[in-house]
């Protein structure tokens, strides 16, 4: 049978618009896991790719509906402005987000109240705007890959109208356990669940996630959708081409310079609640405070870049974050040596060189739903670095066994697991950094594309 024509559905597209200076509208590649991983396979194709109309630029390129540029096909969708903040800022960023990473601190959020509940109509708005999109643009017999939390209810409104479409839906979060999924009202949680069963199949990058998600459709719906595991893989040739480039080359050499022959424990994350930032920051003040033959000798880079501004949780997450790098920065810093190189530029090419310097990573999150830099850095280091991994990221699947496991709350086991790391023999980093690769090469991103539609059948 020939391969179905393909529709992509994601909140965020592959491109944004902006208007130059000489009136032209231009097209420039988006950011984000999702439009990295999914980009180069669709570049070139016949792929449609849906998304919300973000800038101003965005919303007049709405108005010329399939816009082909960058060798995209993109259609955006120029949705009321008031009414997409409310879906995307109060129910998908700060219910839906953190409901499934178990971040809520319950004794005070979340509450649904009257503007919750007129926010909740806002993201049906929005889903059945893009379900219309889909109806309207979709070629017959489509695979249509729907993607993440922000659009779970497209599905009833678009089988509906287009029954001959194959609908799958992808989580790149992980999944709330029923637990955590009975925060919600009963009628919103059952909703919920129903909208994404309407698909043909669910999708996950972790058994976890797929067992939960399960598990809270049987409670609440009597029954589950088929679901699938396809975990997403790092683009090798992406990453190596940013790592062999001038600009990498020239951060490396500063790192060098600044480094000495220290040992560099890395990190690259955004600045988010689930990551786990300010443990890693008190588990090496821990190493510090105990291993004092470790002061001076070891540097902690911290390769962060601001996240979701706009809610109050993450803006006084960042603050702490800055605070606290300069609380142990001022108590333990000498005068030839400051230990933690703290760096929210988001500058890829250096955050690409510090992972090619990098003795040893350190990636703790909370709760991930996969986390491609634990890949990505044994992909381009260049030092045999170790993996201190948090068994709460989905990549746990891949790579435990070849990562060394550090619980993300336990601070003391977090800086014995550095302590152990750093003092690794040759013969123990070479063969652990040569698993790391070869388990990190396994996949390729071309693998989780077609996962997606060998599930739409």
């Amino acid at each position: 049978m020939a391969q179905r024509p393909v529709v992509i559905v994601s909140n965020r597209g592959p491109l944004s618009f902006r208007r130059e200076e000489d009136g032209q509208l231009v097209a420039r590649r988006g950011a984000g896991g999702l439009v990295s991983g999914l980009a180069p396979l669709v570049t070139g194709t016949d792929t449609v790719w849906i998304a919300a109309a973000i800038s101003e630029g965005d919303r007049e390129a709405a108005e010329q509906g399939v816009v082909d540029a960058e060798g995209f096909r993109v259609r955006l969708l120029a949705l009321d402005a008031e009414r997409y903040r409310a879906a995307y800022d109060v129910v998908c960023n700060a219910t839906l987000w953190f409901l499934h990473h178990g971040l809520y601190d319950l004794a005070r959020r979340p509450r649904f109240d009257r503007r919750f509940r007129d926010a909740w109509e806002a993201y049906r708005e929005v889903n059945r705007a893009f379900a219309d999109a889909v109806a309207e643009s979709a070629p017959e017999g489509a695979a249509v890959l729907v993607q993440d939390y922000h659009l779970a209810l497209v599905a009833p409104t678009l089988a509906e109208r287009r029954p001959d479409l194959r609908l799958v839906h992808f989580s790149h979060t992980p999944f709330a356990n029923p637990d955590l999924w009975r925060v919600l009202p009963l009628d919103l949680g059952r909703e919920l669940l129903a909208g994404m069963a309407a698909h043909h199949a669910c999708g996950f990058h972790s058994e976890r996630w797929a067992a939960s998600f399960r598990a809270c459709c049987e409670e609440q719906l009597g029954q589950a959708p088929p679901t699938f595991v396809a975990p997403l893989a790092p683009d090798a040739d992406d990453i190596r081409g940013v790592a062999g480039g001038d600009a990498c080359g020239r951060a490396l050499t500063e790192l060098d310079q600044l480094l000495g022959d220290r040992a560099f424990v890395v990190r690259v994350d955004r600045i988010e609640l689930s990551k786990n930032i300010l443990r890693g920051f008190h588990a090496f003040e821990d190493l510090l405070e105990r291993r004092p033959e470790w002061r001076e000798r070891v540097v902690f880079g911290a390769f962060v870049y601001p996240s979701r501004e706009g809610l109050p949780e993450y803006l006084a997450y960042r603050q702490e974050v800055e605070s606290t790098v300069s609380r142990i920065n001022e108590r333990w810093a000498t005068p030839g040596w400051t230990p933690i190189l703290f760096d929210p530029s988001d500058d890829f090419p250096r955050s690409v060189a510090a992972l090619r310097r990098a003795d040893v990573f350190l990636v703790n999150p909370i709760r991930d739903g996969l986390n491609l830099v634990a890949e990505e850095g044994p992909l381009v280091n260049e030092r045999d670095a170790l993996l201190l991994l948090s068994p709460e990221a989905g990549v746990w699947d891949q790579l435990a066994g070849a990562a060394r496991a550090v619980h993300p709350y336990d601070i003391t086991g977090t800086a014995d697991a550095l302590a152990d790391a750093l003092a690794a023999t040759p013969a123990e980093r070479a063969a652990e950094a040569t698993e790391l690769r070869r388990r990190a090469e396994a996949r390729r991103p071309q693998d989780w594309l077609a996962d997606q539609l060998a599930a739409a059948g």
